[in-house]
Formats: C-alpha cells, structure tokens, sequence
C-alpha cells in the first residue's frame, strides 16, 4: 500500500509540474508492489506527459478495481480521447459521469466527443486538414537555407513587429514590471527565459511581420513550414497574453496540449501550437521551443534549442 508520505510527494510534484519525476520514483518499485493508488498516479503522470498509449495500458492493469471509480473512468477516457479513439472515450466519460453527475470537465470533454463524432471523417474533409512534412525534428540547416528573417534588435524592434495587421490590439501589452513578470511565472510554474522577457520589455507581445519557420529534414531534403499567428506577451489583460482569456494555460487545458511548458504562439486554424518545453531543462531552466502538431495527433516538432534562436529563425 502506497504510504502518506510518498502520496505527499507525488502529489506536490504534480502540483509542480514534474511529471517525469512521478514515472521515475514509481517505476522503481516492482509492478507486483504498486496498488491501486500507485497505478492511478502512473497512469495520471503519464497523460500529462503526453504518453497515452502507456496510460491506458497502465490503467487497464486495474480496471477491476476501477470499475466504480469516475476518476479511473475520467481519467483513461482522457488518454483515449487524445489517442482519437472517441468512441472508447464516449464510453469512459459517459460511465464517469454516471458515477460522479454534474463534473464540469467530465461534461466538456463528453460535449467535445459528441461534436467530434458528429463531424466528416478525415477523407471526407480532408481538404480543410493543414499539410505539414512528416519530420520529427528538423535539422539546423533548414533555417539557414531559408530567406534572412528581420530580427527583434535593440536598435530596431518596430522592424520585427507589424502593429497594424488585424488582431494585433489583442496580444500588445504595456511592458512588462518585474513584479508581474514574477507573478506570470508563478501562475504558469514555469521561468520564463531570459531572451524572451528581454524582447517583451521592449514590445509586449505582438505579430510579428515574419511570421513562418522552417521545419525540413536535411536527409530527405524536403522543407515545410509552420506559421505562427502571433507570440504572446507577458500580461493577463489581453486576450492573447501568456495568462489571458486565450492564453497558455486556456490553450493547453482546452486544446489537449501536453502540460510540461508554455504556450507562446497560436497557429491558424487552431492546427497546433508553439511552446517552451521545459523537460531537458527543468522548470527554471532554458526551455527548448516545439511545434505541436495537433493534426496530427498532437506529434512534437523540435524547432529550435531556445526562444532567441526560434526568433531567429523565422521567416517571411
């Protein structure tokens, strides 16, 4: 039986966000060791990492004993829904919702199924899917075939930004104070690196007039890119603010997003977004930047090792 004390622990590092730190303490005690309990924090931490196929197999370990638990329902229909396997996930949420009436977020997820169950299926709406190259992580010279970007300098930030496209009003903030910086970071658990609260005090999140990065095998010789709909200032007033209506948080929670970084650019369309991902570094570490296509089942691009170099990269 699991003790109160590693309970604690498990608990206060899901608080933080360390889900990789929950996998690995549990996955040095034997399986024939792990109750209930333990299975459930597993399969939990593993969700939130973005391994659902693991999560439901961990789940299924203990489906007996779960068989009147809506959070063992809740929780493996939350694993097959972001595997698309909608009509497991009807199932799962329809038997959480029987058991524990009323749940707000058993309700959205149930609301969600039934939209995307009515919708045409991929061949009969294929046309309106965003084409992206089937790379996982691009080399760095796709960048350096790209046209020159125009670069956020000191001596020229207006040169980056386009403050006049459409939309721009809802993600501009007034700079950044140190205190509000402090108290994004808390919210979001996540330290924000140093180039981007640098490029923030001088322009407070905008569109910026390049706009597209280059993702592209240097093997295959093939070459793509995303476009980014703008990047997200620090503040929690503008709708598209790291802590706004349509911010990080709102974005990862509603859109299924993976929850170890910081979303800091929507793409059109809803088709994914870009994020710091912090798990080679920490949460107070230098974040890498990542696509994450959701598309295409939420598969993870590596575009850039940190923000100022994504900045660098982008094109028009």
């Amino acid at each position: 039986m699991i003790s109160d004390e590693l309970l604690a622990q498990l608990e206060a590092w899901h608080e933080e966000d360390e889900f990789e730190r929950i996998v690995d303490a549990i996955a040095e005690i034997p399986e024939e060791e792990r109750d209930y309990e333990l299975v459930g924090q597993l399969g939990r931490a593993m969700n939130n990492l973005g391994r659902y196929e693991e999560a439901v197999g961990q789940f299924l370990t203990v489906a007996e004993e779960g068989t009147d638990d809506p959070l063992w329902h809740y929780r493996i229909g939350l694993a097959y829904y972001y595997l698309d396997r909608y009509e497991d996930a009807l199932r799962e949420f329809e038997a959480a919702d029987k058991l524990d009436p009323g749940d707000e977020d058993t309700l959205e997820f149930l609301e969600s199924i039934r939209q995307k169950l009515a919708e045409p299926s991929p061949d009969e709406d294929s046309a309106d899917e965003p084409v992206l190259e089937p790379v996982e992580e691009p080399a760095a010279s796709a960048a350096a075939v790209a046209a020159v970007p125009v670069e956020a300098t000191d001596s020229d930030p207006a040169g980056f930004w386009d403050d006049h496209a459409d939309g721009a009003e809802q993600y501009i903030s007034d700079p950044p104070t140190d205190d509000l910086i402090a108290s994004v970071e808390e919210s979001l658990v996540f330290k924000l690196p140093a180039s981007y609260i640098d490029m923030m005090k001088q322009h407070n999140g905008g569109i910026p007039r390049n706009r597209r990065f280059p993702i592209g095998g240097a093997e295959s010789g093939e070459a793509g890119y995303i476009t980014i709909s703008g990047i997200m200032g620090i503040g929690r007033e503008k709708t598209y603010s790291l802590c706004g209506a349509e911010g990080s948080r709102h974005s990862i929670e509603n859109g299924g997003y993976p929850e170890f970084g910081v979303a800091i650019c929507h793409c059109p369309s809803e088709s994914g977004i870009v994020m710091l991902d912090y798990r080679p570094s920490g949460n107070d570490g230098e974040p890498e930047v990542i696509f994450v296509d959701k598309a295409q089942n939420y598969k993870i691009t590596k575009l850039a090792p940190n923000f100022e170099a994504f900045i660098g990269g982008l094109v028009h």
